[in-house]
């Protein structure tokens, strides 16, 4: 499980060479997008099929199905990249690339595999996971009440999804329903949906506090019905889809935390040199330097485990995680960076004072993204469960 790079807490040439490279793009193609993103709640169309272009969709799916043949560590590189000028976009690359994506590389069927990554790996399909369900947040699989009853050469669904980042603009959903309701998580099934399924709609556009324009939504499944074909993986098996996908979401996401704050330091750093008062610039005064000197430590540490925690998990074997080292790290690493994000954020906006409390700045835009990382992926709370049970279990 454990790659080379797991005990350098560093970089190698080739992987500054990804980040770097996802940089420039991000830059260059995403920044200009963020603001009327933010304003409107607007999905740009294309821009998956950019990104795509760009050699940045499918990162850990190999050529042979349009993908780049990098790996999971490259995913958290370029997630990391694009947080830092348009954290919308990450969040719903993220969303596309890692939840859904990469779980069907890992656990479908060859011909399965064939019918949709080539697609998803170009951009022209958008994809998305659903797993949260009104009255199922943080107990997702036991308060499930999406199911999935066999039909012939058919599934039929019924329930509901909501939250469900990329749903109003997907076109291949990775679904997860009880299929035998009475085993509890032991009867859930992973299923692929396409938007044009019978008995499939979106229910309703969600409107957010930050990740604006990351199209979320609520979904429902009305008596709709997709080929038995389409069942991910057996039957009453999606548990173990859930549990290694969860894992590795929180691996890269943290990725996430690290780019956005990278941004807001960056931000804060220049208007402490440019902004003045009392006759100097505020970076002058010791209390600001104390915050820079934080913020600067805190995205360190963040870094440190972050990289560490994709390192550790980055040859996953299928079916892995839920459980054991995987489990734990990636719960820390994601709980920490979620929480140093907001840190960095909250010192970022007391430097800017006024100005980062208007709702245009770029800083502001930012604030408003950090809460969902201490909220998605599973709460901060439930990530210290997670931990805590791993560690008394050991």
């Amino acid at each position: 499980m454990t790659s080379s790079r797991a005990h350098t807490f560093g970089l190698s040439e080739d992987d500054r060479a990804v980040l770097e490279a996802a940089d420039r793009f991000a830059r260059q193609e995403l920044a200009p997008l963020a603001r009327r993103m933010d304003d409107e709640e607007w999905w740009p169309e294309d821009v998956f099929r950019r990104i795509g272009s760009a050699g940045f969709m499918g990162v850990t799916v190999p050529a042979e199905f349009g993908g780049a043949g990098m790996d999971l560590f490259a995913s958290g590189l370029v997630g990391q990249a694009f947080a830092r000028w348009n954290p919308a976009v990450a969040l719903s690359w993220i969303a596309h690339d890692n939840l859904c994506v990469n779980n069907i590389f890992r656990n479908a069927s060859a011909a399965q595999k064939a019918r949709y990554l080539p697609g998803l790996c170009n951009g022209t399909l958008t994809g998305a996971l659903g797993l949260t369900e009104p009255g199922a947040g943080s107990d997702a699989m036991g308060s499930m009440r999406t199911t999935a009853r066999r039909d012939g050469d058919h599934y039929v669904l019924n329930g509901t999804k909501i939250y469900i980042t990329n749903g109003p603009v997907a076109d291949v959903l990775l679904v997860y329903a009880k299929t035998a309701p009475e085993r509890g998580a032991k009867g859930i099934s992973a299923f692929i949906v396409e938007k044009d399924a019978p008995g499939f709609r979106v229910a309703q556009k969600l409107v957010k506090m930050g990740f604006r324009g990351s199209a979320t939504g609520e979904l429902v499944f009305d008596d709709c019905r997709i080929p038995a074909a389409n069942l991910v993986g057996e039957e009453n098996a999606g548990v173990r889809v859930v549990m290694s996908g969860l894992d590795l979401e929180r691996a890269t996401v943290a990725s996430l935390c690290v780019g956005i704050a990278e941004r807001a330091f960056a931000l804060a750093l220049d208007y402490a040199k440019t902004r003045e008062q009392f006759g100097r610039p505020i970076g002058s005064f010791q209390m600001v330097q104390a915050k820079l000197a934080d913020m600067y430590t805190w995205i360190e540490a963040m870094k440190t485990l972050a990289w560490r925690t994709l390192a550790e998990v980055n040859d996953l074997e299928i079916g892995g995680g839920g459980r054991g080292e995987a489990h734990k790290i990636t719960a820390a690493s994601i709980l920490y960076a979620g929480e140093m994000s907001n840190r960095v954020l909250n010192e970022a906006i007391q430097i800017h004072g006024g100005s980062g409390y208007i709702w245009e700045s770029e800083i502001n835009r930012l604030f408003r993204c950090i809460k969902l990382l201490e909220i998605g992926a599973g709460t901060s709370e439930v990530r210290r469960v997670i931990i805590a049970e791993e560690l008394l279990r050991s």
